[in-house]
């Protein structure tokens, strides 16, 4: 059995964890630099995350400073959250997209849901939607 663990590769992965505690809820876990790893010796890299966890909406993130490669953000990663509410849905979607950018906004899909996509502030794209026993019961 596999474990889903969404590993997200950043600019500044300390300040967009941030974003995503305050957007979602949540904590950082641990963080360590690559000046914590044995035998670093580039100085100028001394203090980028080399693995940051975060725990957001319930859901355990890993994150990293891109340090060897320029990012391109693009459409090969959605991150899916389903919240037991709508109302969780709806903090989260409009948290989310504070400085990005709506695809679709959030409102009843045809399987009954919320379901909405946006692309937040730092080029990620997240599908939100809410469980679909939650869409019912407010009915």
């Amino acid at each position: 059995m596999a474990k889903h663990t969404t590993y997200i590769f950043s600019e500044d992965a300390r300040a967009q964890a941030e974003f995503y505690i305050q957007a979602l809820g949540g904590e950082i876990t641990s963080v360590t630099t690559y000046g914590q790893v044995p035998g670093a010796k580039e100085e100028e890299l001394k203090d980028k995350v080399i693995n940051l966890s975060l725990v957001a909406a319930g859901v355990t993130f890993l994150m990293s400073d891109s340090m060897f490669e320029a990012l391109t953000p693009g459409n090969v990663l959605n991150l899916c959250l389903e919240f037991a509410t709508e109302e969780e849905a709806h903090s989260a979607f409009n948290n989310l997209s504070q400085g990005g950018k709506v695809n679709q906004p959030l409102e009843p899909a045809f399987w009954g849901a919320l379901f909405g996509q946006l692309e937040d502030k730092y080029g990620i794209t997240w599908m939100i939607t809410s469980d679909l026993s939650a869409c019912r019961e407010s009915q």
